[in-house]
């Protein structure tokens, strides 16, 4: 009776299919239930800021110099609570997009699977985001209008390059500004657990997104490649210019005026911002998203 012998299947997987497996493998080892690992209920401690006071929208200019150390911890608590507000009107757009994309596609394979995990990470991560605003003493946060109805319109039409780059861009902004923010000890401590699990979970999220980008870009003509780098680079400048909404300084007890007019002009802020891009805008230059016209949104976000 002659034996069957099973044979290791040896059929070429793709390359994005191998990154989803790493990436599923990673997701089981090491993922957090923000519910269970953030202090909710320890009350708020006054005496922390929100973010790094570096990363105020206001350090380094004379108004910050003015205020109290009361009021700067205030106002990053404000501003802390307002990128978290921003985070969760584009995660909301990830997911549409991350659907959208998969819909119809084998559920047996593992680029559809991460992308459903991808999908529960950032169901969590705005839960996660909402609750810490709530515990900051913070409103809802929201873009302008016009940020809104362009954030429907991308959501609804952008596709393969555009889509994963866009999510890849809003990812990287925070993800500098946070793994500062989780390791200051200034900083109230259960943002800096926020901060560590979303720097964790989203570095996964970031490697698929650049994998996405790079494959749907191998087969884009030099027109779409042109007319998305614009597309990007407007969606970047609509993130960027949304994250700190202008009502946080009335909030924080300051004159709204004088602090959007202060914060405009903020070279430190602008630094701060173009060394958190760097590696972004080289990712960008190296798959040719860097056009002309392209540059001209990434300057005007201060990303470059």
């Amino acid at each position: 009776m002659a034996l069957s012998i099973s044979r290791p299947d040896t059929t070429p997987q793709p390359a994005e299919a191998g990154v989803a497996r790493r990436l599923l493998d990673s997701s089981a080892q090491l993922s957090y239930d923000p519910l269970t690992e953030v202090d909710w209920e320890t009350p708020l401690d006054t005496g922390y800021h929100g973010a790094s006071p570096e990363w105020s929208t206001l350090y380094g200019t004379a108004y910050w110099n003015e205020m109290t150390e009361e009021q700067r911890r205030a106002l990053t608590r404000q501003e802390a609570a307002s990128v978290a507000c921003t985070g969760i009107w584009f995660e909301m757009i990830l997911q549409q997009m991350v659907l959208r994309d998969i819909y119809a596609k084998d559920p047996t394979d593992d680029t559809f699977q991460w992308a459903l995990t991808e999908i529960a990470d950032e169901c969590r991560h705005s839960i996660m985001f909402a609750r810490g605003a709530k515990k900051l003493g913070a409103p809802a946060y929201r873009p302008p209008r016009v940020a809104l109805e362009l954030g429907r319109l991308f959501k609804t039409v952008a596709f393969g390059e555009a889509a994963y780059a866009a999510i890849l861009v809003a990812e990287e902004v925070l993800d500098v500004m946070q793994r500062d923010w989780m390791r200051d000890e200034r900083v109230a401590p259960f943002v800096r657990t926020i901060n560590n699990i979303h720097v964790v979970e989203e570095s996964r999220h970031m490697k698929f997104a650049r994998e996405e980008t790079r494959r749907h870009l191998a087969r884009a003509g030099r027109l779409r490649r042109s007319a998305h780098a614009v597309v990007i680079a407007i969606a970047a400048y609509v993130i960027v210019t949304s994250m700190v909404n202008r009502k946080v300084y009335a909030n924080a007890g300051l004159d709204e005026e004088r602090a959007v007019r202060e914060a405009r002009a903020n070279e430190h802020h602008k630094a701060m911002l173009r060394s958190s891009c760097a590696g972004l805008m080289e990712f960008l230059g190296s798959v040719g998203l860097l056009t002309g016209p392209a540059l001209y949104w990434y300057k005007r976000a201060n990303l470059i």
